[in-house]
């Protein structure tokens, strides 16, 4: 078993490495059906479950560097968007975005009013908490808790569902991107708008790119990590006068900001952002998984089993409402994980779609952290009627 930080990092960011060598030198087709990205989760859960590493002793490590990579990662995505051309996108996404609050919304009163006998009395409030989070995020989950009043033992539950199907989830839809022009074509969607854009912003990346140098990506790293740094540290001192947002809200802020104009001026047209913010994109993937034990599925099964029916009843409605209003693949998983997951994971699947649409995600995102509380309020006192 892997106790040494260093080691667990090691480890993972070279099973990263090896999955895509693979795909690049065996040209499998097995990798047309499940790439690099998602197999690096699925594998990194099972190396979990099977405790290749303690989740005790590496926690320092994880900590000290998911969040830090995750902003440095979306700094260097943004340096490569047009946040005009972006904002092209329109209503639409608006409208995947709401399309997937509401489904999720209709997931959890559906879920309880089936299963509320088995989850137990008062089990709408631990609810209503994990839906502010599956809208927003976990401050909109800790206001929930504190107006409802929730105690820790009910939290927990939520903690459970929140963290293993969400993980279950996150790999579903990285894996689904395969799908998209299937399932773009069976909507009937037009994408050329979309396609248009990534198109636009990944040609002027292009453009752009000349040769990487050993001086662009030394500058484009210790800029990104800067950048990462004091995004936190300010995100933290603005939450200390400005508490309406958690600092998790204030930092994407910051680092969007600090990317968006950054985009703008030479930096933006620097070699090596594009390979460099993969790098970290892979990195922060195996960290996510890394803590994430299918075991965990032995905890609490009956409110694991709610968490995924309404995953189901989310995934099956806002299918409805995309064949109905034709909404693309990367509209609907997008929107989904903006809401489920939040800032944290809605940038990374936006950027194994494109590097380019990284700030859909990011945008996305943030509007969840609008909706969350008031959302999970709602969805709670509805789940009550039913006892």
């Amino acid at each position: 078993m892997i106790t040494n930080g260093f080691t667990y990092i090691a480890v993972l960011i070279f099973l990263a490495a090896f999955l895509v060598w693979l795909q690049k030198y065996t040209k499998w087709k097995f990798f047309d059906y499940v790439p690099p990205i998602v197999l690096l989760y699925l594998v990194t859960m099972i190396m979990c479950t099977l405790n290749v590493w303690d989740l005790k002793a590496t926690k320092p490590a994880y900590s000290a560097l998911k969040n830090n990579i995750l902003y440095a990662m979306i700094f260097l995505m943004l340096l490569r968007c047009d946040i005009r051309k972006i904002l092209k996108l329109g209503p639409k996404m608006l409208g995947g975005f709401f399309a997937a609050s509401v489904s999720i919304g209709i997931g959890f009163i559906a879920t309880y009013a089936i299963l509320h006998g088995v989850l137990g009395a008062g089990s709408w409030k631990a609810l209503g908490a994990l839906c502010g989070s599956w809208m927003g995020g976990s401050g909109n989950m800790i206001a929930v808790q504190a107006a409802l009043d929730i105690g820790e033992a009910d939290m927990a539950y939520a903690l459970v569902v929140d963290s293993i199907d969400y993980s279950i989830w996150v790999m579903f839809l990285l894996w689904a991107i395969n799908l998209a022009p299937k399932f773009n074509k069976w909507v009937k969607a037009d994408t050329a708008t979309l396609d248009e854009v990534s198109r636009k912003l990944e040609d002027d990346a292009k453009a752009n790119d000349g040769k990487i140098t050993f001086v662009n990506i030394i500058f484009l790293l210790g800029l990104s990590l800067v950048v990462s740094a004091f995004g936190q540290n300010i995100g933290t001192a603005i939450n200390g006068v400005a508490p309406f947002l958690d600092k998790a809200t204030w930092t994407v802020l910051l680092i969007t900001l600090a990317g968006l104009v950054g985009a703008i001026t030479p930096i933006g047209k620097m070699a090596g952002t594009s390979e460099l913010s993969n790098v970290m994109l892979y990195s922060v993937v195996a960290l996510l998984a890394s803590r994430a034990s299918f075991l965990e599925l032995t905890d609490a099964p009956i409110w694991i089993i709610a968490g995924f029916m309404i995953l189901a009843i989310h995934g099956i409605i806002l299918v409805l409402l995309a064949k109905i209003f034709k909404l693309d693949m990367f509209t609907c998983g997008v929107a989904s994980l903006a809401n489920i997951g939040g800032s944290a994971s809605a940038p990374i699947l936006a950027g194994a779609y494109s590097g380019a649409l990284v700030p859909v995600g990011v945008l996305m995102a943030l509007m969840g952290y609008v909706i969350g509380t008031g959302g999970g309020l709602i969805v709670a006192h509805i789940m009550s009627l039913f006892g």
